[in-house]
C-alpha cells in the first residue's frame, strides 16, 4: 500500500471513510476513468473523492485544500471545492480529499462546437483567475518556468513524436517555440495560474465550457501558461475570439503562450502514442487532440 502507482478499491475507500467521515460512508461510489497524479471516485450526487496515485507527495492535494477554497468564490465556473481531508491510516498510507463534483464531460472525450460561446467563457474564467496572487501564494514550478528554461523537454517531445501530417510544419513548430523563447519574461506582479489546462482538466456541456478540475499545478506566476489554452482547448478560429474577449496582453505574452502552446500540443501527442505503444500512462486519445493543437497554433494568430 506504499507504493507510489497505488491502486484502490471500493472496499478500502468505504473502510476510509466509515473511519473518518461516517455520515459519507452510505452514499454511492464508483470510480471515474482517466486521473494521473491522483485516481478519482464519485462519492453520491454532489461529492468526489481524490486520492494520491502517481504524485509521490501530498503537496499537490495540500495545496488545493489550501487555495481552492479562496478562490473558488470569485471564478465564474464551477471548480472542485475540498470539504473534507481524509489522512493516512495503517491501511492506506496516503491523503486522500472529498471536494464537491464539478459536473459534465472532459473535454477529452467532448467536443466544443460553440466556438465563440467557448472562447468568451474561457476568457472570463481566466481574467477573473489571473489576479495578483499573494505573496505566500505557491511559486512556479516546471509549470511555470520561461520557455527558454523548457527548451529540452520541447526538445524531447519534437524528436520522440509522429507529426504524422504535420511533419513538413515541423520547421515552422520549430520557429514558435524559438520565438517563445526569445520573448522577454513576464513584467507584471505574479498572478494566480491554474498551469495544467489541457482537455482531460475541463469539463464540457452542451458544446461549450462548463468547468476547470484538477489545480494541482496551481501557481503564481506568468499567465501565458494558461493563455495558451486559446489554442489547446478550442476549435479553429477559437483562438482570435478569445482574445478578443480576454483583457489586452502585450505581445511577448503572447509570444511566450504561443510557443507553450506548441509544447502542450507535442505533450498531448507524445501521450497519445504512448498508449498506442501500450506504454503506461499512454491516453490514445490525446494523440489528435495533440495534433489539432499543434494545427491551431500555426494557423490561429490574433494580435495583440
Amino acid at each position: 500500500m506504499n507504493d507510489s502507482a497505488t491502486e484502490v478499491d471500493e472496499l478500502l475507500l468505504r473502510q476510509l471513510l466509515r473511519e473518518q467521515h461516517p455520515d459519507l460512508a452510505g452514499l454511492p461510489l464508483r470510480e471515474v476513468a482517466g486521473g494521473w497524479g491522483n485516481q478519482m471516485w464519485r462519492l453520491g450526487e454532489e461529492l468526489a473523492i481524490r486520492v494520491q496515485r502517481m504524485d509521490a507527495g501530498p503537496d499537490l492535494q495540500l495545496k488545493e485544500r489550501r487555495w481552492l477554497p479562496a478562490l473558488a468564490p470569485r471564478l465564474p465556473l464551477p471548480v472542485p471545492v475540498p470539504v473534507r481531508d481524509g489522512a493516512p491510516t495503517e491501511h492506506f498510507a496516503k491523503i486522500w480529499t472529498v471536494m464537491t463534483w464539478v459536473a459534465g464531460t472532459p473535454l477529452d472525450h467532448g467536443a466544443l462546437t460553440r466556438t465563440e460561446h467557448a472562447a468568451g467563457t474561457l476568457a472570463a474564467f481566466l481574467a477573473a483567475l489571473h489576479d495578483e496572487a499573494p505573496a505566500d501564494a505557491p511559486g512556479a514550478s516546471d509549470f511555470g518556468a520561461h520557455p527558454r528554461d523548457c527548451a529540452a523537454g520541447f526538445d524531447n517531445f519534437l524528436h520522440a513524436v509522429d507529426l504524422g501530417h504535420l511533419a513538413d510544419a515541423e520547421g515552422r513548430i520549430r520557429a514558435v517555440w524559438d520565438d517563445a523563447v526569445t520573448a522577454p519574461p513576464w513584467q507584471g506582479p505574479p498572478v494566480w495560474v491554474h498551469g495544467d489546462l489541457h482537455p482531460a482538466n475541463v469539463v464540457t456541456a452542451e458544446g461549450t465550457l462548463t468547468g476547470v478540475i484538477d489545480f494541482g499545478a496551481l501557481h503564481a506566476g506568468d499567465p501565458a501558461w494558461d493563455l495558451a489554452a486559446a489554442w489547446v482547448l478550442l476549435p479553429p478560429g477559437g483562438a482570435p475570439h478569445f482574445f478578443a474577449a480576454y483583457p489586452p496582453i502585450d505581445e511577448a505574452t503572447m509570444r511566450r503562450a504561443r510557443g507553450l502552446a506548441a509544447m502542450k500540443g507535442l505533450f498531448l501527442l507524445l501521450m497519445g502514442q504512448n498508449g498506442d505503444r501500450g506504454l503506461p500512462g499512454g491516453k490514445p486519445h490525446w494523440a489528435p487532440a495533440g495534433r489539432a493543437a499543434l494545427t491551431r497554433v500555426l494557423q490561429d494568430t490574433p494580435g495583440c
